[in-house]
């Protein structure tokens, strides 16, 4: 079922929101996106679609990352501009509001709650890990290359054959990737470019063990993105971490698996 969005704008230093649903607040921090503006159109759907992966009894907040990121803003700042605006929204959440992440939105989510302990009370990476794996580091490092140089068909190919889980489903999706062109990732919007430089540097392995707040790591199997042994040491090292891992899922498939959003509803609702 579709889910209708009650508000929509900007917080805090300009980060885009849409608010949906009603109940227990949920913040959900997307992976990457063309752009930091509000989505409209097909973005605003496929957006809204991601939401399923979130219980229905919930009012969700997208958040995505601020719309004209500071030249070189590295992770920790990009955590820090959410970290002020949970601190102004979600006041009368004691303990902290839960918080998911998708992809490299789980990248953000973790800086997050490493760096500002008391705002996240439960915390779920979906398709994300203390740090991307090898081919996912050289993946995004050549979609950024061929962005600054006009390659939009490469990095859309890139991007999209990444996110299979087998050899034919990632030849499919690169083939498909590369007839979007700028629809998949834009034109190399300087937000876009500026997280990708930010999540190269991203690796908080060595801090896993001070998260002070409940860890579900949930991917699947088959991400390039994330190597299994990653996401069991992500979960592994946390104090309350647990893994589920979905087999025979790429990075995009894993979102589409029936029991996620049963998964993800069952860890948030458990006691604190």
């Amino acid at each position: 079922m579709a889910r209708t969005v009650t508000d929509r704008g900007y917080l805090g230093p300009g980060l885009p929101f849409l608010r949906v649903g009603s109940g227990p607040a949920v913040v959900l921090l997307p992976g990457l996106s063309a752009h930091h503006r509000l989505p409209e159109g097909a973005e605003l759907t496929a957006q809204l679609a991601q939401l399923r992966i979130l219980p229905a009894d919930r009012t969700v907040w997208w958040i995505n990352r601020r719309h004209r990121l500071p030249a070189g803003a590295t992770m920790a700042g990009i955590a820090g501009d959410y970290a002020a605006v949970l601190q102004e929204q979600f006041t009368e959440e004691t303990g902290g509001v839960d918080v998911v992440g998708v992809s490299t939105g789980a990248s953000v989510a973790l800086q997050l709650a490493l760096d500002h302990p008391g705002l996240v009370r439960r915390l779920v990476l979906v398709s994300g890990a203390h740090r991307l794996g090898p081919r996912g580091r050289w993946v995004q490092q050549e979609v950024a290359r061929s962005l600054r140089r006009g390659e939009v068909r490469r990095a859309g190919a890139l991007t999209m054959a990444t996110m299979g889980a087998t050899a034919p489903t990632s030849r499919a999706l690169g083939v498909l990737g590369w007839l979007l062109g700028v629809r998949v990732l834009g034109s190399g919007d300087p937000d876009l470019l500026t997280t990708i430089d930010a999540e190269d540097a991203f690796d908080v392995g060595d801090r896993m063990s001070a998260l002070g707040c409940p860890l579900l790591v949930v991917d699947g199997a088959r991400d390039r993105f994330y190597t299994p042994q990653l996401l069991h040491e992500t979960a592994a090292r946390a104090p309350r971490g647990h893994l589920v891992l979905y087999p025979r899922r790429g990075h995009l498939s894993t979102q589409l698996v029936r029991r996620l959003p049963t998964d993800v509803g069952a860890f948030l609702a458990l006691p604190s």
